[in-house]
């Protein structure tokens, strides 16, 4: 297998090498993220890179019995609750459903492809894409899902405050993924509160029987635009544990959503050349 992951880019692909390495077999991976505020320390784009990276590590780590090619990323999404922050930019909910539909439609027109997984970095994608594969499944009769790695293993144990958005968590996944777009030196010196953001985190965000609108700024909520453990506490060690549990996770999803079998010979991987 080739170090550079990006072997499996549907993007690098040309023209007559789409028909020859994907076939009915092949599952087509959409990472969808966003751009809006991460704090001070993250860019806007940190889920859409998050996304992108996972599905890339999570094609390598099942080549051998998934034919996964990633489609070029969304980089914008539903992000209302940041939309106060300079920088972030947010679709409408009507233009973002149409956006994936017509999308997903020409992947389905372009490649013989029958199984596709929306890998989603952004949580306020969810409701969306949880009505859109039932819809899309229901139209055009293929295996779809949408698959969420960003909602894994938000709540956490103790007095730490459940990871929502740009904490502990997130930050360790950036520093294993990109580390160069990391800026702790940006962070303030001051550690979060805690204590009384933890209940307003669980009552609003968190709280599956009842759905609030909530922003990030505000201060019962999050701290610099923060919801969740102190980021100056995460560490590249423990975003490679998290991408491990992920990629566990994420293969047990695949193995539902398309029958494992032995991996195809794929042309780019025999001659190293990524780009077919």
């Amino acid at each position: 297998m080739m170090n550079d992951i990006s072997w499996r880019s549907y993007g690098k692909l040309t023209a007559p090498r789409v028909t020859a390495e994907l076939n009915e077999r092949s599952v087509l991976c959409l990472p969808v993220g966003s751009l809006e505020q991460h704090g001070p320390h993250l860019p806007l784009d940190t889920d859409t890179v998050i996304a992108e990276g996972l599905t890339l590590r999570l094609a390598a780590h099942v080549a051998n019995r998934h034919n996964l090619w990633v489609a070029p990323p969304i980089p914008y999404g539903l992000s209302p609750e940041h939309a106060w922050a300079p920088g972030t930019v947010t679709l409408g909910l009507a233009q973002y459903a149409g956006l994936i539909t017509t999308l997903l439609e020409e992947y389905l027109r372009a490649t013989p492809v029958r199984a596709v997984i929306i890998v989603n970095g952004h949580g306020g994608n969810r409701g969306v894409l949880e009505g859109l594969v039932h819809q899309f499944r229901h139209i055009h009769g293929v295996a779809v899902c949408a698959w969420h790695p960003s909602s894994l293993g938000r709540g956490t144990a103790g007095n730490a405050l459940p990871e929502v958005h740009a904490g502990i968590h997130e930050t360790s996944l950036m520093l294993a993924l990109a580390p160069d777009y990391v800026r702790m030196d940006l962070l303030p010196t001051e550690a979060p509160p805690v204590r009384h953001q933890r209940e307003t985190i669980r009552r609003l965000v968190l709280d599956r029987g009842a759905t609030w609108p909530w922003t990030s700024d505000d201060p019962t909520l999050a701290t610099h635009g923060v919801i969740g453990g102190d980021p100056r506490q995460a560490s590249p060690e423990l975003g490679e544990g998290l991408i491990a549990a992920v990629l566990n996770t994420g293969a047990a999803v695949l193995d539902r959503l398309a029958s494992p079998g032995p991996a195809e010979p794929i042309t780019s991987r025999r001659t190293h050349a990524p780009h077919g």
